[in-house]
């Protein structure tokens, strides 16, 4: 076995250990990062960009960094270096918890409970439940599967090829720390901003892969790649525009519109108008796309890893 090759069997390893394992009930390296960053916001935070910015520097620099020292540590053992390198993307990686969350919802709506279905909803993304029918609560996991496809799966592999472990583990912290300050309340808005904009850079080459890769797996190529060049650019994020555009062509279903987050009303342009309302049964359909573009973005990831290492 080559040098070349330890990012791809590693990355393998990892994709594989998700599958099987899923995330840990307890003790996940992302919740505990998570932890560590909520205890740097305590002693950091002020309501300055300058601070918040300060905050993402120690928080995802820290987490790389300790990547970083750990690959120098393992790197005269190939057998170790792979297995860091299979640990770190089982770590960073969310496709298994992802499909599991979105089918647990999904199978509440198809046995018509509702309410068990809205409960369920926070474990997947930050929408007010109460504020979503039946058919708004299918729609926000559709959007959810993609918008996370893309951010827990495809984006850390194509940065772990370019980066190896610290890669990975910098560009999931980065996206935690999105998640955690990176939204526009009023807390966050200022002491959020370096997080956020830093997460639009590292998303951007993953949020197109992803596209792609949902117009190559999905059922209609060109759906797919029709409300990417129509709509993306409509949406406020410049990453998830794209992914979720191309989920919904590839699906053939209408996406976008109005939601809520936190009590606040957001009205979103829709993404490929012309395709059907989405349906429950269009939950599974999506976590199926989601796995076949998770399968194929470790390919594209192992070959890049190749590439890069080969031209060295």
């Amino acid at each position: 076995m080559s040098a070349d090759r330890d990012f791809a069997y590693g990355a393998a390893a990892g994709l594989l250990g998700d599958l099987f394992l899923g995330d840990p009930r307890r003790g996940h390296p992302v919740a505990v990062f998570g932890r560590g960053a909520g205890a740097v916001e305590r002693l950091l935070w002020r309501d300055h960009r300058g601070w918040g910015a300060l905050h993402a520097v120690v928080c995802a620099g820290g987490a790389a960094g300790a990547a970083a020292l750990a690959s120098c540590l393992v790197r005269d053992s190939r057998a170790a270096s792979v297995a860091l390198t299979a640990a770190a993307t089982w770590a960073v990686v969310g496709g298994t918890s992802l499909g599991r969350e979105a089918r647990a919802i999904g199978g509440a709506l198809a046995a018509g409970d509702v309410e068990v279905a809205r409960e369920r909803l926070p474990h997947l993304c930050g929408r007010d439940p109460q504020a979503l029918d039946a058919d708004g609560i299918a729609r926000a996991v559709v959007e959810s599967v993609a918008e996370n496809t893309s951010d827990a799966v495809v984006g850390a592999l194509v940065w772990g090829a370019l980066g190896g472990v610290p890669g990975l583990v910098g560009f999931r912290a980065v996206n935690t720390l999105d998640a955690m300050v990176g939204h526009k309340s009023a807390k966050y808005r200022r002491y959020g901003w370096a997080s956020a904009r830093l997460d639009d850079v590292l998303g951007w080459p993953g949020a197109r892969l992803t596209a792609v890769l949902a117009a190559a797996a999905g059922d209609s190529p060109r759906g797919a790649v029709r409300a990417w060049r129509a709509d993306a650019a409509k949406h406020p994020s410049p990453n998830a525009g794209p992914v979720e555009a191309a989920f919904a062509g590839a699906l053939g279903v209408r996406l976008g519109g109005s939601l809520s987050y936190g009590g606040r009303v957001e009205h979103r342009p829709v993404l490929n108008g012309d395709g059907r309302g989405v349906e429950v049964a269009d939950i599974e359909r999506a976590v199926k796309l989601s796995r076949r573009v998770g399968l194929l973005a470790l390919g594209v990831a192992a070959v890049v890893s190749t590439m890069r290492k080969g031209g060295a």
